[in-house]
Parts: C-alpha cells; structure tokens; sequence
C-alpha cells in the first residue's frame, strides 16, 4: 500500500456520516471530542484477521504480515493501515498467564483499511484517503471513501435504551477491595486494578450506536470509538490514551498518557473546584498514578532507545463530563529496529487498568473477576507509514446479538492501593459508570 491519494471534501459531521452504516459489519468509528482536532471512519477492509483463544499464530506477526512494507503518509495521523480490537486476554499470549476466554470476544481482531475518511475539526475539512500498490488503486479506495460522504443517516431511537441494568453485588466488590489490600500488606503486589460488572438488553428497535451516538454528544470524550463486527460492537467513551507513535523529524516519537486518579465532578462550580483541589492534593491518587508510570517507564524501555525515555508531565489535572482524573505522560525514541507490532507487544495489556508488579497484579485480578473479554483492552490504529494510536477500553460497553436481541454489559474499576477504603472505591466506580448509565436508561432530550 505504498500509494496514498488525497480528495478534499467540504465539511460533514463525522457521526452524521457514521450513522449512515451504524449496522455495518467491519466499521470503525475513532471520535475526538473536546479539543480532538482529528476523527476518522473507515469500512469496507479489504483483509480481516480473527484470533480466538485457541488460534497458535502469533499475533503480533500477523499484525506486522497486514502492514507490510511502510508507505507515504497522508493527510492527518491515520491515513490508512490496519486498525484492531485487543482483547485483555490477548496478554496471556506475551505472559504465561492463564487469564481465561470470554466466551462471546476472541483475542484479537485485525482489519485492513485501504480508504478512510479523516475529518480535521480544527480546518473543518474532510480528506477521503485512499492507499494501493498503484496510483490508479489508490485512487479508486480515495474515491470510494468520499462516496461515504453521501449516505443518509439512519433514524436515532429516542426512547429509553434499556428497560433495566443490573449491576454486580457491592459488597462483594468491597470485599475484593479488601482482599487486594491484604494481598498488598503480604508484600504480593503494590497496586491492582479491579473492577465491577452492569449488565442489560436493549429495548426492541434500539441498536448499539444509539449508544455511542448518545455518549459522543452528552459526554465527548477524546478516545470515543465504534467498533462494529458481526454479531459484535464496542461502544467507548474512553478518555485515555493507551500508546502511540508519531512521526517527526527526530525519527518515531512514542507516548503514553496514563490515568490514576478519580474524583467526581461537583454539583456546583464551588463544589466542583473543592473535588478538584482535593484529587490534586491526594498523597493516595498521586501515589497509584507514579506507580503505573514507573510501570510504563519499564514497558516503553523494552523498545525504546537508551536513555530516551523521559516523563515531561506527573499529575497533571485533567477534567471530563463526570469525573476530574491524574494524568501523567511518558515519552521515548522508538528503536530504529522496532516497529508498532513491537511496540504493542512490549506494552499490552495497559498498565493503569493492571497494576504493579504487572504480571502479578493480573494473576490477582484473574482470582477475583471473570474474564474480561475486551474490557481494558485497547483500539488501535496502526498506519501504513509507521504511526500508531491506541486507546485503553474503560468507560466501554461490550454489546452481543443473540436471538432475543442485544445484551451488553459494561464494568468500571480503579487502582486499589494500601490506603484504599472499599466504600469509597465502589462509589469511584459508579462515578465512572454513570454516563453510560445515564445513556441507557435515560430517554433521548
């Protein structure tokens, strides 16, 4: 895919047009709300890859094979690659882990986007980007990509999404809690991510995008994402970065923006900067969040160059429609001899939803929640010139279709630390729950 080919087009609102094929099989959707400058939509791949559980290929070989050689860059970050689902059990497959199979969500799924739309926000413009091993191919993906632009944007439901949802026992989940921080007071971990489960269907004529349509405008968030597979979708209100390379002239810039540390946002504009004062203060919040970035110091040193890998920002306080959240980044110089695949391998599964020690603190997580299926996994991008781009699956909801309809289930968790309190950390992730909540069981305004 070494050809890129560029068509302008004037502006259209991205969910305008990934409404038109909201049942569409193979359909990607990556939304940056708030101050976002770029969106991207793609469909129609012309190769698809799925590794369940039981598949022996190596899935990060397979990834690198879908990419092939490096091409020229386009217009925007993404301009074309494979884009994929990581399930969290794809990390049994870099550890000799035992983290268990969903029995709905493989390992892995890849896709090939020879066209994409990229919509710039900041110009107000949408690029149709087409790729091909000739001109005249990658002309023809540039063009069928701005035939999207046309389609008409299916009808939204306006009632309520699901008639109930229910969420798992409390008290169980404050006793996990408690049994973490034992765990930790023994000297077996410093910090584990544990989360909870809710669980429903949709109403009749309801579908998974009027969830993500419902979430992109009530509660943008800069990583919202539609993944769309048979049978499946991923709805992501995702504010976090996972890990992402980006090319300048220094070479492949790579970084990770890791979130640790919740406080929910304030009923009035006093209450609100009290919440906000108080998580920047927090000695526990701050603590859980340079634990995971010592984590991903070590990750990113796997693949980095020596002595590249640096952290510019600790604990900056960042603030989103229900929650305020401790964000730091880390930085590094990807090796000349390591590519996104790499990259994705020395890194997965995220360590802000894992812990520290990081294999340990998933061993723990597997005794006390079943199988995560995609939940804290990642979406990932990965083009054809060497970018790549990632999100971590929190505020995520996983939909499946059986014969009686959509049935979905969403979780929300945190870092539990020595000075953890269980009460506090269920209500942390009902906090973070709540949009989608507030989506689902709310009629559309």
């Amino acid at each position: 895919m070494r050809h890129c080919v560029r068509i302008k087009a004037g502006w259209r609102d991205p969910m305008t047009v990934l409404g038109g094929w909201p049942d569409t099989p193979y359909t990607l959707g990556l939304i940056s709300g708030g101050d976002g400058r770029w969106s991207w939509l793609a469909r129609l791949p012309d190769r698809t890859e799925t590794l369940e559980s039981g598949d022996g290929r190596d899935p990060f070989e397979v990834l690198a094979a879908l990419l092939g050689e490096s091409g020229q860059g386009g217009e925007g970050p993404f301009s074309g690659g494979v884009a994929g689902l990581a399930s969290y059990s794809l990390a049994s497959r870099i550890e000799p882990l035992d983290l268990g199979a969903s029995p709905d969500w493989p390992d892995l799924v890849l896709m090939r986007f020879p066209a994409v739309l990229a919509f710039d926000h900041g110009a107000r413009a949408v690029w149709a980007i087409g790729r091909g091993e000739s001109a005249p191919l990658a002309r023809e993906a540039a063009e069928r990509a701005a035939s999207w632009l046309g389609d008409d944007q299916a009808i939204a439901f306006e009632g309520v999404l699901a008639p109930a949802v229910t969420a798992d026992d409390p008290l169980a989940f404050e006793a996990a809690v408690e049994d973490v921080r034992a765990r930790i007071a023994d000297g077996e971990i410093f910090q584990a991510n544990i989360a909870r489960r809710w669980t429903g269907r949709l109403n009749p004529g309801a579908g998974p995008f009027d969830l993500f349509a419902r979430l992109v405008a009530q509660s943008p968030a800069p990583y919202a994402a539609w993944l769309r597979l048979p049978g499946r979708a991923i709805v992501s209100n995702s504010p976090e970065q996972f890990v992402a390379v980006t090319l300048d002239g220094a070479g492949r810039r790579v970084s990770t923006r890791p979130i640790k540390g919740t406080a929910p946002r304030g009923a009035t504009l006093a209450l609100d900067e009290v919440e906000k004062q108080k998580l920047a203060a927090s000695a526990k919040d701050r603590a859980e969040n340079l634990m995971i970035v010592d984590l991903m110091r070590n990750d990113l040193a796997r693949v980095c160059a020596p002595g590249s890998v640096e952290t510019p920002q600790l604990f900056r306080l960042e603030t989103f429609a229900n929650v305020h959240h401790l964000v730091s980044t880390v930085t590094g110089r990807l090796r000349a001899d390591a590519s996104a695949a790499d990259l994705l391998r020395a890194t997965f599964p995220p360590g802000s939803i894992t812990g520290a020690p990081k294999v340990q603190a998933m061993k723990v997580i597997s005794e006390l929640e079943p199988p995560r299926g995609p939940f804290f996994g990642a979406i990932f991008w990965a083009g054809f010139d060497g970018a790549f781009d990632s999100s971590v699956l929190i505020r995520t909801t996983a939909f499946v279709e059986d014969p009686q309809g959509w049935r979905f289930e969403a979780r929300a968790g945190g870092g539990i630390t020595a000075d953890s309190v269980p009460h506090a950390e269920r209500l942390e992730t009902e906090d973070k729950i709540s949009a989608i909540l507030s989506a689902l069981t709310e009629p559309l305004a």
